[in-house]
């Protein structure tokens, strides 16, 4: 039915079956909002011949997060409109139109992609930030030069202008080796728009005499003047360090940058904008800030917006323990560590950083409270505190869920766990348990997705076995008589899971907004 749907639409697109001349008239031109093409099914194969450059949101009218990029998508919409650009920009509502999701791999929400000359077999994943600065410069460097060549100290103007950071690379010779190496730069980066000059005019503009690379900010000290030498490795570390503020406020908008960016260690500083010394507090973490530009991200997390909830709960944080600092790593693996003092002074933020890139602060795991029933249901409960002393005891053979308690997979696997824990609930050497992973973390198991089954095999050496097979009490059972044997899985299965988990995108509304967190 789908091949034979994508055979018909482009002819009912033409007319050609026996569509009547009035409706073609009538479908012929877009429908838009806010500049931006509202796209169905019928006028998709339209749109793609009509538009060489064409960016395309698919998204759902209950998710939070399109809603959030809504009036950043129609300013960039009408930014480039108003520049005269062939590039438009259109959406396509993927509730409604779900074969054209299905089509082009739309797993979640946004989901962007650039299509050029109409070509539908590879269309390009959108990779900035959300922020209309970040689209317009994105879909610049996809259709035009890596820089814009500047003949005139207006036109370096303009560019700078343009955009919240920009970078000008000058130089007396542009085919030189150093602008040819600016160049390599500048096309590895997707959200800055670039310019070149070799006029005298724009060296006398912004007072250089030899080739520079300037970065210029509408924030913090306004411009970073390069010093070195120009390879595009040395310019990709000037960008890194210099492109974000000092300290930036976590939002639907700046996430993408926050997490896409290659600083990969986070500080964070929850914080209430509502305190009295609210601005003296985030002073002080930005005066920490500047010393560690290029190697720790400090971000402002304002703890009492609605939308934030989430992220203080996955560092085990409540709005009433806050102002509140912690560090993350995003690594292969995320640890999360806490500063031994609460003093948010500029000092100590300092000394807790320094201490961590010197290696000298442990992780922090969290544990709730052992419950004193912990062991009273035929499925045991196990916090951080009771793991290890359940899960490696030598005489027992113990069965783990980790769960998130937002999870729909979870949910639906609750009561066939529930059964799993009766069959076995006199056995002498079974356990079966379960730990919300939201709450608490043990060091010698990373948790990926939700659920992940893991097994514990009575005997000395902490072995752990992963269970990848049927998630049925059949299946369970199995895997249990046959010692671990029976749906064990290789440690590479744990990306099998990690993929069935964005199913959720197709769950109750609450489930698919949780899954599209940024954290």
């Amino acid at each position: 039915m789908e091949l034979l749907r994508a055979l018909l639409l482009p002819l009912l697109g033409l007319g050609l079956l026996g569509l009547a001349p009035g409706r073609a008239a009538e479908e012929e031109a877009a429908e838009e909002e806010d500049g931006v093409l509202v796209l169905r099914a019928a006028s998709f194969e339209r749109a793609l011949a009509a538009h060489s450059h064409l960016l395309v949101e698919f998204y759902a009218p209950w998710c939070g997060h399109c809603k959030a990029l809504a009036p950043e998508y129609a300013k960039a919409a009408a930014r480039l409109k108003a520049e005269g650009s062939e590039i438009r920009l259109a959406k396509v509502d993927a509730t409604e139109e779900s074969e054209l999701a299905q089509q082009f791999g739309v797993r979640g929400f946004p989901t962007i992609k650039f299509f050029k000359n109409g070509d539908k077999a590879s269309p390009r994943e959108y990779t900035a930030g959300r922020e209309a600065d970040d689209i317009v410069n994105w879909l610049k460097k996809r259709t035009g030069p890596a820089a814009t060549t500047l003949t005139e100290a207006a036109a370096a103007e303009a560019l700078v202008d343009s955009s919240e950071v920009a970078v000008i690379g000058l130089f007396k010779d542009v085919e030189s080796e150093a602008a040819k190496q600016f160049l390599l730069a500048a096309e590895s980066i997707d959200d800055i728009p670039f310019g070149i000059s070799s006029s005298s005019d724009v060296f006398s503009k912004y007072q250089l005499s030899k080739d520079s690379v300037v970065l210029f900010k509408k924030f913090d000290e306004g411009r970073n003047n390069f010093e070195g030498d120009i390879t595009k490795e040395n310019l990709l570390n000037f960008f890194k360090s210099n492109q974000l503020p000092l300290v930036i406020e976590f939002t639907e908008q700046t996430a993408p940058k926050i997490f896409g960016g290659e600083i990969k260690t986070h500080i964070l500083l929850f914080l209430p904008k509502s305190v009295a010394d609210y601005q003296e507090k985030l002073d002080n973490f930005k005066t920490a800030a500047g010393n560690f530009k290029g190697k720790i991200l400090f971000i402002f997390i304002d703890s009492d917006h609605t939308d934030n909830q989430r992220i203080l709960e996955f560092f085990g944080l409540k709005k009433e323990e806050c102002p509140a600092v912690r560090l993350i790593t995003l690594e292969e693996e995320m640890t999360k560590y806490k500063p031994d003092s609460d003093e948010l002074t500029a000092e100590k933020i300092k000394e807790f950083c320094d201490k961590f890139l010197e290696g000298k602060v442990k992780p922090h795991l969290m544990s709730q409270d052992l419950p004193d029933d912990w062991d009273k249901q035929t499925v045991k409960v196990l916090v951080g505190k009771n793991f290890e002393d359940v899960a490696f005891d030598e005489t027992k053979n113990v069965f783990v869920e980790f769960y998130a308690p937002w999870c729909g997979h979870c949910k639906q696997l609750a009561p066939i766990w529930d059964k799993l824990g009766e069959t076995y609930k006199d056995h002498e050497n079974i356990i079966i348990a379960k730990m919300d992973s939201t709450a608490n973390e043990v060091e010698a198991v990373k948790i990926h997705s939700f659920p992940t089954l893991k097994f514990f095999p009575a005997g000395p050496g902490k072995n752990v076995i992963d269970y990848n097979g049927e998630r049925t009490l059949e299946g369970f059972q199995k895997f249990l008589e046959s010692g671990g044997q029976d749906g064990a899985g290789e440690e590479d299965d744990l990306e099998d899971l990690e993929a069935d988990e964005t199913d959720l995108e197709e769950g109750d509304e609450e489930d698919q907004k949780i899954h599209k967190d940024e954290l």
